[in-house]
């Protein structure tokens, strides 16, 4: 049989050709890194937070749910099946018991304003001292932080005066959170998050923090971001001007699509606006690693439209999903019920058929469907996800998938597997 007719000289060639796009993949599109992403992000002006607000929420949430039927009632109003009302209510009781806020975040941007430097610094420390009690005493999120004020002119000086008084205070006070997210909103332009990325280096190189330990999200609320002057896309280029640095691009709602001249009846997550905004942001973090968060809903549960409020919560929760964006933002306690309820429905309506297709795919059994080894990605990543926020149990996986935990977190993250074996 005859031999290749390529010769190590010519495979040697095109290795050194292919050299820098290797690179490329390597250090800018490393993937998803396997861990938990949380499901909401609650905004609450900085200085109401204390190390009780969590169990606060925890009360006022579940008080919501009762005075109106209960969990399994506001299952049948998100149109759930009255099995699945059920396995879903007894879940979100729990959730609303135990974590009912999975990322926090203190906000001294729109939520706060402007109360002068002196009020803002006091804030910005007496929030870092109860960011670290919280954390001491076991009632902080997983996940929590600061919005500061945007890079603009008239705010720049202020909002890194905070961050930095922020920061500063907790590494004083000991190790940080590992939880710790900070913000950087109202973004315009690549330079902005350059700047970002060289304050926070700077903080680590003073404060004695391992280089890249402070990583931030973006908030993405700025035509500006999504189509710049000379006609390309600003977020595009974000994560390949600091690679490794951002960790989530969140979609803020309003500012966005006041931007555009929508008119405030119809400032929407679902308006064409905003799907357009984050299809372009999927696209641009695609295999980054970084991370995705829809906006708000600015109707509350409260008064005589709770019933209704949650219907259109639940209904926007479920749509994010389906695009593919699991995280979104949550700005009253009552949200909460209708943001659990929808996600765990979600996640445990899909869970039979992608068990299945992830078992057949497992165990190489021919079934209705053929999958390749991308979309046995993403279901295991699906009942990851299910797994990671509480709607589905690790032994439910087990007996439905025939795989454990860890054998679904590498089936979810394959380069998780490779970087621990080299």
């Amino acid at each position: 049989m005859a031999g290749p007719s390529l010769t190590p000289t010519d495979l040697a060639r095109i290795d050194a050709a292919l050299a820098a796009t290797d690179q490329l993949l390597d250090r800018n599109y490393p993937g998803d890194d396997g861990t938990r992403q949380p499901i909401h992000t609650v905004y609450i002006p900085a200085d109401r937070f204390t190390p009780s607000f969590v169990a606060d929420w925890s009360a006022a949430a579940i008080a919501a749910a009762d005075a109106h039927g209960g969990l399994e009632n506001l299952g049948a109003l998100l149109g759930q099946a009255p099995e699945l009302a059920s396995a879903v209510a007894g879940r979100v009781a729990r959730k609303l018991a135990e974590e009912p806020i999975e990322d926090l975040r203190l906000d001294f941007e729109d939520g706060y304003g402007d109360r002068g430097d002196e009020a803002e610094d006091a804030d910005a420390v007496a929030a870092a001292q109860a960011v670290a009690a919280a954390v001491s005493a076991g009632t902080a999120p997983p996940f929590i932080g600061i919005r500061f004020k945007c890079f603009e002119a008239p705010t720049r000086a202020r909002g890194l005066r905070t961050l930095d008084l922020f920061v500063s205070t907790l590494a004083r006070l000991g190790e940080l959170p590992a939880g710790l997210v900070l913000t950087l909103p109202k973004v315009t332009t690549v330079a902005q998050v350059k700047a970002m990325d060289d304050a926070v280096t700077r903080l680590e190189e003073v404060l004695g923090l391992p280089a890249g330990r402070l990583r931030f999200e973006v908030q993405v609320e700025t035509p500006q971001l999504i189509l710049g002057p000379d006609g390309t896309s600003p977020v595009a280029q974000l994560p390949h001007v600091v690679p490794g640095r951002i960790s989530a691009l969140h979609y803020g709602t309003y500012d966005y699509s006041a931007s555009l001249q929508i008119s405030a009846e119809y400032q929407s997550m679902e308006h064409p606006v905003a799907d357009f905004a984050k299809e372009v942001m999927q696209l641009a973090v695609a295999g980054t690693g970084i991370r995705l968060s829809d906006g708000s809903t600015n109707i509350i549960p409260v008064g005589d439209n709770v019933e209704n409020a949650w219907k259109l919560h639940g209904r926007l929760v479920r749509r994010s999903l389906e695009r593919g964006y699991y995280q979104g933002w949550d700005l009253h306690a009552a949200q909460l019920p209708s943001r659990f309820a929808a996600s765990y429905a979600f996640y445990r309506e899909g869970l039979p058929a992608a068990a299945t297709r992830l078992r057949n795919y497992v165990e190489r059994t021919e079934g209705g469907v053929m999958d390749e080894p991308a979309t046995a990605r993403a279901l295991a990543g699906f009942i990851l996800r299910g797994v990671q926020c509480g709607a589905i149990g690790a032994e439910e996986v087990q007996a439905m998938a025939g795989v454990e935990l860890s054998h679904l977190t590498v089936l979810a993250h394959p380069r998780l597997a490779q970087s621990t074996s080299k």
